[in-house]
C-alpha cells in the first residue's frame, strides 16, 4: 500500500469516528477501516459506551474477508476487558496481517500494549499516521488520561467592542440564531457545562442541549442526545430550589463551600447533587471542580459564565480553548466586559492568544483560540 493510500484510508477512518462525536462519552471517538487488495471491505465506528467498538463492527462487516486485510484505526486497539472484550484479540482472531493506527491510546491500561500484543501475534503495525487529526477527535479523553483533568472550553459572546452584557445585565441576544445554534452543538459534544451562581440568579438558564438531531453532525438520534451534567459554582448555596435547571432532565451538581442544613435540604429535595469543596477565601476552587468531573469520567467541559468566573478559570490557566462569538455592533463603555482579570497593569502582563480558527456564522464571527505560553 502506498503512503498516499495509507493517508486516504486513515482519513476515512477519522471521518467515520466523527459519527460518534456526540454519543461516545466517556469513551473515545474511534473509527476503523478494513482494506484488502486496495478495496474497503469493512467499516465501523464506536457509537456509544457499552456497544461494540469500531474494530469489531468493521470485522463483522468484512466477515471472512478480514483474513489477510489491513486495519486502519484512529486509536490504538484496546487490549483490556472493559464493558466490551479487547479489540486486539478480535483483530488477531480474524487473521488481520497489518494494523495502522493514528495515535497510541493514552489510557494507561493500553498505552502501547495493544500494538505490542498485535506484534507478538505476528501482525505488522504502524502508528502516528495523521496523528494530529486523530488527536483532534478526542481532546478531552487524551487530557483526562494524561493529566487527570478534563478538556475545558470557554464560550463567550461579545460585541465588536468586547462587551458581553449591558450595565443592568441584559444580554439577549448579542449574537444571531446561527451563532446560538453553533453553541448548541458545543453543548452537545460536552459532557458537562459549568456556570456561576450570578448567572443562575440573573438569567435562570436551562444549560441543556436544545437542538434537533438532524442539526448535529454524524448519525446521532434524538433519543441518544446526552444532556450534559450541569455544574453551578455556588460557594454559599444561593441557588434557589426553583431554578429552572433543577426541573429539567439530567443532573445538576452544585459545588459549594459553606451552606446551612436548611439550604442543603431544600436543594437536595429539588433534585440537586451537592458537593462541598472548600477553597481559599471561602470560594469554590475551580481546579477542584475539574478534578471532581474527571473522577466522574467527564472528558470535555464547556464554561458558560459571566466575566468573573470566566476570568478566574483563565487566570488560573485552566482554559484549554476559547470560543468567542463576535457580533458586529457596539454596546458602549458602560456595558460589561469579557473577562474580569484584576492585576493586569502592564503590557508585559498581557495574556496572549493564538487563533486556531476564524469563520463567519451568519452575520457573526466565531473565533477559536488557545492561550500562548508566556514569553
Amino acid at each position: 500500500m502506498s503512503a498516499a493510500d495509507d493517508s486516504r484510508f486513515m482519513a476515512r477512518a477519522i471521518q467515520l469516528a466523527r459519527n460518534g462525536l456526540y454519543t461516545t462519552a466517556p469513551n473515545p471517538r474511534v473509527g476503523c477501516l478494513l482494506v484488502k487488495a486496495g478495496e474497503i471491505i469493512g467499516e465501523g465506528f464506536h457509537y456509544q459506551a457499552g456497544e461494540p467498538h469500531a474494530e469489531r463492527i468493521a470485522l463483522t462487516e468484512a466477515g471472512a474477508q478480514a483474513k489477510g486485510a489491513t486495519a486502519y484505526v484512529t486509536l490504538e486497539p484496546c487490549c483490556h476487558h472493559g464493558r466490551t472484550p479487547p479489540c486486539s484479540d478480535a483483530l488477531i482472531e480474524a487473521g488481520v496481517t497489518h494494523v495502522v493506527v493514528g495515535m497510541l491510546d493514552p489510557n494507561p491500561k493500553v498505552a502501547g500494549q495493544g500494538l505490542a500484543q498485535l506484534q507478538k501475534a505476528g501482525i505488522k503495525t504502524k502508528s502516528g499516521l495523521l496523528q494530529a487529526e486523530a488527536e483532534q477527535l478526542n481532546p478531552g479523553f487524551i487530557k483526562r488520561m494524561t493529566s487527570g483533568l478534563p478538556f475545558v472550553r470557554c464560550k463567550l459572546a461579545m460585541s465588536l467592542d468586547g462587551r458581553t452584557a449591558m450595565a443592568d445585565g441584559e444580554s439577549k441576544w448579542i449574537t444571531s440564531n446561527a451563532a446560538r445554534l453553533d453553541v448548541q452543538q458545543l453543548r452537545a459534544k460536552s459532557s458537562a457545562i459549568i456556570t456561576g451562581i450570578e448567572t443562575v440568579l440573573n438569567d435562570d438558564p436551562s444549560m441543556n442541549v436544545r437542538i434537533a438531531a438532524e442539526a448535529l453532525r454524524g448519525v446521532v438520534t434524538e433519543q441518544d442526545i446526552i444532556q450534559p451534567l450541569r455544574v453551578v459554582m455556588d460557594s454559599n448555596l444561593r441557588t434557589p430550589p426553583t431554578a429552572k435547571m433543577l426541573s429539567l432532565p439530567g443532573e445538576t451538581v452544585i459545588a459549594y463551600t459553606n451552606g446551612d442544613a436548611t439550604a442543603i435540604a431544600k436543594l437536595e429535595s429539588a433534585g440537586a447533587t451537592l458537593i462541598q469543596l472548600p477553597g481559599p477565601a471561602g470560594q469554590v476552587e475551580a481546579k477542584k471542580v475539574l478534578r471532581y468531573l474527571a473522577e466522574r469520567e467527564i472528558n470535555e467541559v464547556l464554561i458558560e459564565a459571566g466575566p468573573t468566573l470566566a476570568g478566574r478559570f483563565l487566570a488560573a490557566g485552566l482554559i484549554d480553548e476559547l470560543v468567542i462569538y463576535m457580533a458586529f455592533h457596539l454596546m458602549g463603555d458602560g456595558s460589561r466586559g469579557l473577562f474580569n482579570l484584576p492585576g493586569l497593569e502592564q503590557m508585559s502582563q498581557r495574556i496572549n492568544l493564538e487563533v486556531s480558527d476564524m469563520r463567519r456564522l451568519g452575520p457573526d464571527l466565531r473565533i477559536t483560540a488557545t492561550l500562548k505560553p508566556p514569553i
